[in-house]
């Protein structure tokens, strides 16, 4: 019963940290291959699957605060191709951030505190999301912990050592996704509230400056590729009311007893483990507040939130709340630190806090969880197009269900592409101009297009000329036989209206009509179900 009960033995502290982990986990594991991708795990297929050559190009003319993960899955993905491996990166990034959190409260606290606050992160289904998404944020959430918990344990043994690996572990999660670089001033406040001596400000101050000098590079690149995130609106109260019962629970009993507990750690932290060393509170307390703060307040300006961008703070609230039950504990007379019975309970309720929010968990792991399904959108191409039949997107993010699945449109001509993505730096390639469009749509006496989500609906307009010719010349000369419709997109077969246009060649030797091939994808089982 040491594990729980005693910081005692090394053995109980790395028990404490290690279980929280195998949790994480396991829960990571399973049901993570869903049989479908959403847009942005698209993006991760589409960047990876490009030569050195290609990402290096590409990453200068959008998602360059991506390059450094695209870089990593370029090397794994052709491992072992599929949906496991593009997400498994971010459960054991999640693995590892449940284990750190647990070895900042073990460290800060004793062996049950950290357990507790490891657990409730592994289980925590706001964790749990980002652990089956083939996307960065759970490895930056692993980074900004590990970071905390090298700046807990330099305060305690300042060194040159101990800072530089605190100002790599800054370095490298910033560059994993540059708002990481907001656990420096969240690791200030610590350090302000611990009254730390001038040796510990002067080291710090410098680890800190070092990893924010190394971030330039990427701030100033991805500074000129902003417009990519205009579609995020200025954040009100709505969403700082979102994101706190994300973090703290949803709704209920379980969010009333999050906040209650974390209310209590506030107003009464648990003792520290040693003098000098940081407290639990003014550790996590900054964590949890401040980066997503930072950003809500900027983003009134230049918005730029996004929960995704705050979550790697979210290892603070688990802490808090393994806080709260600390110091309730630690109150009672009868319940010593050695008792057994404190530590079973707290184990307890986190079983049921997870089995409360069990629905949650397993609606996260259905093809409902995301915004998309491009998984059955593939199936539904693949189902409709034959090999050598012409196939229009509009708009022309709809490749990325090719790119994703190219099984699902093999052998199709995609009408309106100009220059692959691969060829251009781009994601989703160039098209023609319209004029050239028209020409090109001229000879076809039947095509398939591809309405994207937002396209399929009533009203819709296009923001540039090449779809909204695509549209008029449809209108004009075609007419809808037969469509397909699925949660992200519709496929409807059109005819021309009379027939071919007169002095048409054959539609298989039309000219313009055949792009270049469709990259041949190095990953297949990324292709559509049966």
């Amino acid at each position: 019963m040491s594990l729980i009960t005693h910081p005692g033995p090394a053995r109980a502290r790395a028990l404490a940290v290690a279980v929280p982990g195998a949790v994480a986990l396991v829960l990571g594991l399973w049901g993570l291959d869903r049989g479908t991708m959403w847009r942005d795990e698209a993006a991760t297929v589409m960047a990876a699957s490009r030569t050195l050559p290609q990402l290096w190009q590409l990453l200068g003319t959008i998602d360059a605060v991506h390059g450094l993960y695209y870089l990593l899955m370029h090397f794994l993905l052709p491992l072992y191709p599929g949906e496991v491996l593009l997400r498994l990166p971010s459960v054991c990034g999640a693995a590892a951030a449940a284990s750190l959190v647990a070895a900042v409260g073990t460290r800060l606290v004793r062996p049950r505190t950290g357990l507790w606050a490891g657990l409730l992160y592994a289980v925590a289904p706001f964790t749990q999301y980002y652990a089956q998404e083939g996307r960065s944020y759970a490895l930056v959430a692993a980074g900004a912990a590990a970071a905390t918990l090298l700046c807990v344990r330099a305060v305690r043994e300042p060194s040159g050592r101990a800072w530089t690996a605190y100002a790599a572990a800054v370095a490298l999660t910033a560059w994993l996704h540059e708002f990481a670089i907001l656990v420096i001033p969240a690791h200030a406040v610590t350090l302000a509230v611990t009254r730390v001596p001038r040796r510990v400000w002067r080291g710090w101050g410098g680890a800190a400056a070092a990893a924010a000098v190394s971030l330039l590079p990427l701030a100033l690149v991805t500074r000129g590729q902003s417009a990519q995130v205009g579609w995020i609106r200025r954040p009100g109260r709505a969403d700082a009311e979102a994101l706190l019962r994300m973090a703290a629970g949803g709704h209920g009993l379980l969010y009333a007893a999050t906040l209650a507990l974390i209310a209590v750690a506030v107003s009464r932290p648990p003792a520290r483990a040693a003098k000098g060393a940081p407290g639990l509170v003014g550790t996590a307390l900054p964590l949890a507040l401040l980066p997503p703060l930072i950003l809500l307040a900027l983003s009134q300006w230049h918005p730029l939130y996004a929960p995704r961008y705050a979550f790697f703070a979210f290892a603070g609230v688990p802490l808090l709340v393994a806080a709260g039950a600390e110091a309730l504990v630690s109150r009672v007379p009868r319940l010593a630190p050695a008792a057994t019975a404190p530590a079973l309970a707290g184990l307890g309720l986190i079983a049921v806090a997870f089995l409360a929010q069990l629905p949650l968990q397993e609606h996260q792991r259905s093809t409902h969880a995301r915004r998309d399904d491009l998984g059955s959108v593939a199936r539904m191409l693949s189902a409709e197009l034959k090999p050598g039949e012409p196939l229009l997107y509009v708009p022309k993010t709809g490749r990325k269900y090719a790119e994703a699945y190219p099984a699902s449109v093999a052998g199709t001509r995609d009408v309106s592409l100009l220059t692959s993505g691969a060829r251009s730096g781009t994601l989703y390639g160039r098209d023609v101009g319209a004029a050239a469009l028209r020409a090109r749509m001229a000879c076809l006496p039947r095509l398939w297009v591809y309405f994207d989500a937002e396209a399929a609906r009533p009203g819709w307009r296009s923001r540039t000329a090449a779809d909204t010719a695509k549209l008029d010349v449809l209108r004009a000369d075609f007419r809808p036989v037969r469509q397909d419709r699925r949660q992200s997109g519709t496929v409807r077969l059109y005819e021309r209206v009379g027939g071919a246009a007169p002095g048409c060649p054959a539609v298989r030797d039309a000219p313009g009509n055949v792009p270049e091939s469709p990259r041949k994808s190095p990953y297949p089982t990324l292709q559509p179900m049966g």
